[in-house]
């Protein structure tokens, strides 16, 4: 018996543990732009003249912008650079197979990408508002970028020229080992830097002592070149990243009233029914 509960339990466990034992991914909290209609407004202008290009929304149409506060002749006049009519979806610029001899692979379409990135780690909309900020050049790279949430990704930073680039920094602490065991008998610390060029270095010290714990971190430098400062390009991306939560459900906001309508007429139901209930067993008691 307790060989049969130990099997149940590593098969029910199993992928908990495999989910745990994975690198731990550090978020940032994106800001909730769901019901502020002039960052959508703004989020949306951002997406169509630097995201577009290369990526669609096919499951999202012009038409749908009219609910977040702009007018048919706004959208025709200043936002409909893919298609004629505002009840056509939002196409890509680029033709797939340019897209794919250049990349590598066609760009992936964005009308559901903040649901899909949520994770244990934090939201869709956390895990776009941190990859979009951290982006850092790296030479050894074919588009000369990098990132640090998705590591050796295929896209450039599109939007390096409104953030400028930094120098980037990483610092291990890395266990040595016998050859023959898993005994630890030292360590060391890696130091690997990206100048605002892109330019690779790396450094490895050897550190006195065993008091020291296995770990990476983190560091980016001054921005360098960029039209806007952090905080502006920062909140520019808050503002993209609520639109692109905007198109995964653009009825978010109105299903969520509706739940509480619904909420309020059950509750109504359920005193009724609970009357009901007691006019007709009064007679039996």
């Amino acid at each position: 018996m307790r060989t049969i509960k130990g099997i149940i339990c590593a098969v029910l466990l199993g992928p908990l543990a495999a989910i745990a034992s994975g690198p731990e991914l550090h978020l940032d909290k994106a800001p909730d732009k769901a019901k502020d209609n002039a960052a959508l407004q703004h989020g949306a202008k951002i997406f169509i003249n630097y995201c577009l290009n290369c990526h669609s929304a096919s499951y999202m149409r012009y038409n749908r912008l009219k609910d977040i506060g702009l007018s048919e002749a706004q959208i025709k006049d200043n936002l409909l650079f893919t298609a004629e009519k505002v009840g056509e979806a939002m196409k890509a610029s680029m033709r797939q197979a340019e897209s794919k001899a250049w990349f590598g692979a066609s760009p992936p379409d964005l009308t559901i990408i903040a649901r899909s990135r949520a994770s244990e780690f934090g939201s869709g909309a956390d895990w776009l508002y941190t990859y979009l900020r951290q982006f850092y050049r790296d030479e050894t790279r074919p588009t000369g970028w990098n990132n640090v949430v998705f590591e050796n990704v295929g896209m450039p930073h599109a939007l390096w020229e409104l953030q400028g680039s930094r120098p980037f920094k990483t610092e291990e602490v890395r266990a040595k080992h016998e050859k023959e065991s898993a005994k630890v008998v030292g360590y060391e610390k890696v130091t690997i830097l990206f100048d605002e060029s892109g330019r690779r270095s790396e450094k490895v010290e050897p550190l006195a002592g065993l008091d020291h714990h296995a770990g990476k971190k983190l560091e980016f430098g001054p921005t360098q070149g960029g039209t806007l400062s952090q905080a502006e390009y920062d909140a520019m991306i808050a503002d993209l990243v609520g639109f692109l939560v905007y198109m995964g459900e653009p009825a978010a906001e109105w299903r969520k009233q509706l739940g509480v309508y619904v909420l309020i007429a059950l509750g109504i139901l359920a005193v009724l029914a609970y009357a009901l209930k007691r006019e007709y067993w009064k007679d039996v008691h």
